[in-house]
């Protein structure tokens, strides 16, 4: 027992410290880009980013480079009531807090709630509440090393969590944008710096530039057009377009963008289109359709994700063994446990409709 303890400790004192970067200046917000809300949201004063009482969600303040693993530390100011957060895992559109992390930022010191100070928001409870409420400066750390993430204020750890031990948890973003939270309370944040620990997660590429589309696709049928414009695919007409490459068990996560009352689908362990063997997951934006949005068409109606038309989201796709899920910025709105065909196939991209355009960025699949 002493010598594995000896061992554990050598090995941690070996590990070389993590290099810290700035993310902020202290002067600007170089570096950082207001999402969903107007500039003025979040502005600096006093060597500080404070988010402006005019704002409100969904308004948040994302960084310029998406992060996997990473140390993050920082120190947030507290004066009075504070209602904030800060986002990990972002995505580049669609439900930042429910796509990735949160870590709730509020003032009150009381007990122990999964909406509370220090919370992975709205679901873990922190293992302690550590905040300094009277007009004073707290640190935080986070440090996010998938799938352990951990987090500690004015030096107290409040969370150490397996993410993917938690259902509600696991299937969130990989990877994705850090971001400060506005709800309208005039916190302030300082000090703000990075250090990037290596990578778990291998993506492979199936669209993100316009020559992606000869090297991994091919035509399966109909005469749909799919037309690269930079890093984005559309597609229109009536026709499928297939991965050249066959996927059994896979998770798929891409941006879709449609027009009004669109029609279309992700096909997946796919023999071909038409009659040949293959699962749907439908793309039809139309709350009183048999099968919306996010549906497992002929088995499973989805819970409908109310998106605005010409609106880009997330479109997640877990599949392994006989179970399917689909989430859609960030909301899982169908599961399935009881899919008979379990070999590998193709995954189809389907157009269905001339007019009713469907456009796809950052396509992307790994094995599961």
């Amino acid at each position: 027992m002493i010598r594995r303890h000896f061992l554990a400790t050598a090995l941690l004192a070996a590990q070389p410290k993590p290099t810290f970067t700035p993310l902020f200046d202290g002067q600007t917000l170089n570096g950082w880009h207001v999402v969903d809300g107007p500039d003025s949201a979040f502005f600096v004063d006093d060597g500080a980013i404070v988010v402006s009482e005019a704002a409100n969600s969904p308004t948040w303040l994302r960084t310029e480079k998406q992060y996997e693993n990473f140390e993050l530390r920082g120190e947030f100011f507290v004066k009075g009531w504070i209602d904030s957060g800060i986002l990990l895992h972002a995505p580049a559109h669609g439900n930042a807090q429910d796509s990735g992390f949160c870590i709730k930022l509020f003032h009150k010191k009381d007990e122990l709630k999964p909406e509370g100070m220090g919370s992975i928001f709205p679901l873990v409870a922190p293992k302690a509440n550590n905040v300094k409420s009277k007009a004073e400066w707290n640190e935080i750390r986070i440090r996010f090393e998938w799938p352990r993430l951990q987090v500690w204020t004015n030096g107290e750890q409040v969370q150490d969590v397996n993410v993917e031990a938690n259902p509600a948890l696991a299937t969130r973003l990989r990877q994705g944008y850090l971001g400060l939270q506005s709800l309208s309370y005039p916190i302030r944040f300082r000090k703000l710096e990075i250090a990037e620990l290596p990578g778990t997660v291998k993506w492979q590429s199936l669209y993100t530039k316009g020559s992606d589309l000869a090297a991994n696709w091919q035509v399966e049928e109909g005469k749909a057009k799919w037309t690269p414009i930079g890093d984005i695919l559309r597609a229109d007409g009536l026709g499928h377009l297939a991965t050249k490459e066959r996927f059994k068990d896979f998770a798929f996560e891409c941006y879709i963008r449609a027009a009004h009352h669109s029609n279309g689908g992700v096909l997946f362990r796919s023999e071909g289109s038409g009659a040949k063997a293959h699962y749907e997951i439908q793309l039809h934006d139309v709350s009183g359709a048999v099968y919306p949005t996010g549906s497992l068409y002929g088995l499973k109606r989805a819970k409908y994700p109310n998106i605005p038309p010409e609106t880009w989201y997330l479109f997640q796709l877990f599949v392994k063994g006989p179970s399917v899920t689909v989430r859609v910025n960030g909301e899982t709105v169908t599961e399935y446990n009881a899919l008979d065909r379990l070999g590998d196939g193709h995954i189809l991209l389907q157009a269905h409709q001339v007019g009713r355009w469907i456009e796809y960025k950052d396509v992307r699949v790994r094995p599961l």
